[in-house]
């Protein structure tokens, strides 16, 4: 009868494993660990032992996880997501508004984001918030890693097993410096663009294939000049007079309030869209989170 190997991994184990996972550096951990390296190099070899197979593989001076590091180190982070939860629900329980949040944003969203975050941060001021900023691409690899509770963006993909909804409305509008010779003019047919210069988002940003599938809906083809990884790089273009930029009217309430850009009037524009609150659909949310996604709603409904 072959003895099996019993997976009993200690916290202590799966921490220093983690580190090494992260660094991938048995160095570079035991200093992050203020441990000594024969220390964290013992608790691997005690977790490996546990495990039955190596978790990492030695290739020269380098290491890299190997599958079954690849699935404990899931794993490991999970169980660290639950005990932080469940901590959390436990201050909570004992009376406290304490924990910690970590919200990830669009770079659209980010001009009202923040606003939103000085409200709840002044309401909850024992709350540590983390806010990241980031496109579309980082948003929903930061959901797959299991990186932050909760994210606010467009509209998610289909199929990802998240759970969203609607905070806002999130209208694009078409901006044109004040001099272009569209800026005067009242109730512009969708076609009269197709022979102007755009400025656009690169390619997997939310807005820009949202502008796709309306042109593309109207047989219009529009002639994109420029492709930007920012806002604000489409509206310094613009104001520059290099083509006209279709970006969220919350992204130049500013520029619109001073004149130094203007939002063409065009027929079937502004395209209405929402902005959403995500998560993932297998995390469980913790007090901080409810409390943030019900301040959220409870603000952008008053």
């Amino acid at each position: 009868m072959i003895d099996m190997p019993k997976l009993k991994p200690t916290l202590r184990q799966l921490r220093v494993f983690e580190s090494v996972a992260d660094e991938l550096s048995f160095t570079r951990a035991s200093e992050k660990l203020h441990l000594s390296q024969p220390a964290v190099s013992i608790q691997v070899k005690h977790l490996e032992e546990g495990v039955g197979l190596p978790l990492f593989e030695h290739t020269g001076k380098r290491i890299s996880l190997t599958e079954a590091g690849r699935i404990l180190y899931r794993c490991s982070q999970n169980i660290r997501s639950v005990l932080q939860d469940a901590g959390e629900q436990i201050d909570e329980l004992m009376g406290f508004q304490r924990g910690k949040l970590k919200v990830t944003v669009a770079t659209t969203a980010s001009y009202f984001a923040s606003r939103i975050l000085a409200g709840f941060a002044s309401r909850f001021p024992q709350i540590a918030i983390s806010l990241d900023v980031t496109n579309r691409e980082g948003l929903l690899e930061q959901l797959e890693s299991n990186r932050c509770d909760l994210v606010i963006m467009g509209e998610p993909p289909k199929g990802k097993r998240l759970k969203s909804m609607p905070i806002m409305e999130n209208p694009l509008v078409i901006i044109a410096s004040p001099e272009h010779p569209l800026a005067a003019r009242r109730n512009i047919p969708v076609k009269t663009l197709a022979a102007q210069a755009f400025v656009v988002r690169e390619p997997g940003s939310g807005t820009r294939a949202a502008i796709l599938r309306f042109f593309e809906g109207k047989n219009v083809s529009i002639q994109i000049t420029m492709e930007m990884t920012s806002n604000e790089a489409i509206k310094q273009t613009v104001q520059a007079g290099l083509g006209l930029g279709i970006v969220s009217r919350h992204t130049v309430e500013l520029e619109l309030e001073t004149g130094s850009l203007v939002e063409l009037d065009v027929r079937h524009f502004p395209l209405l869209r929402k902005w959403y609150l995500v998560r993932r659909e297998d995390k469980q949310m913790s007090p901080v989170a409810q409390h943030f996604a019900s301040y959220v709603l409870d603000v952008e409904n008053h």
